[in-house]
């Protein structure tokens, strides 16, 4: 998977730990918090840290937020930034926006506003944990957050031929309520691929989702 630009939004527990992963993983991570401290523990562990309110456009535009590839709002308890700063985000036609929520009403809230994928870190339960993962067709699985990760799939012989609108794989606000982040042909990588892309053989598709999505596509012979 190339190279993204991605912009974490808050480092509390949850986005630190999604920061400093995508960073490892050696994709570009911009982190934006308020609190000082955080910014300078964050120094060495994301590509850069910066200290700032995110819900002041002008702010989001000096960092040139609005050419990032994916953000994830990870503001904790604030729930009036959380859904401005994810507004704001959406306004800048963000491909992709990954944001946590504290309660059910909240996460419906960001959904409405724009939000691509929604996680409730703080509701999960342990129970994922003895599940695991048994789908061959999946090659690697990140978890950045309890129950949703990235992960590579295979595509089936049922998707081959066919674009992703037919396959009902239609970016990040699928059937599946997944998004598509690429496709690897090859050598080739395809960014945030269109809904026109037709899937061919022996494509390896890059999604996020929550981890009982994949066990819906391979119900459904998808993947």
């Amino acid at each position: 998977m190339a190279n993204q630009q991605i912009a974490i939004i808050g480092l509390g527990q949850f986005g630190t730990s999604v920061a400093y992963t995508l960073y490892q993983m050696g994709h570009d991570v911009l982190a934006l918090e308020m609190d000082e401290a955080r910014v300078q523990a964050a120094m060495g562990h994301v590509t850069y840290p910066v200290q700032g309110d995110a819900t002041q456009e002008a702010v989001l535009r000096e960092l040139g937020i609005p050419n990032f590839d994916m953000a994830v709002v990870a503001i904790g308890s604030n729930v009036e930034a959380s859904i401005m700063t994810t507004v704001l985000l959406k306004s800048m036609g963000i491909p992709l926006i990954v944001a946590k929520a504290k309660t059910q009403l909240h996460g419906q809230t960001l959904e409405r506003v724009g939000a691509d994928v929604v996680v409730h870190p703080e509701q999960e339960t342990g129970e994922r944990v003895a599940r695991g993962l048994f789908h061959p067709e999946v090659q690697e699985y990140m978890e950045i957050a309890p129950n949703f990760g990235i992960s590579k799939v295979k595509a089936s012989a049922l998707t081959t031929n066919r674009t992703l609108k037919e396959a009902g794989l239609t970016g990040a606000r699928d059937k599946y309520g997944l998004a598509v982040l690429a496709i690897r042909r090859g050598k080739d990588v395809i960014l945030l691929p269109s809904e026109d892309e037709r899937i061919q053989e022996e494509d390896i598709l890059v999604l996020a989702s929550k981890e009982e999505m994949l066990d819906k596509l391979h119900a459904e012979g998808v993947s």
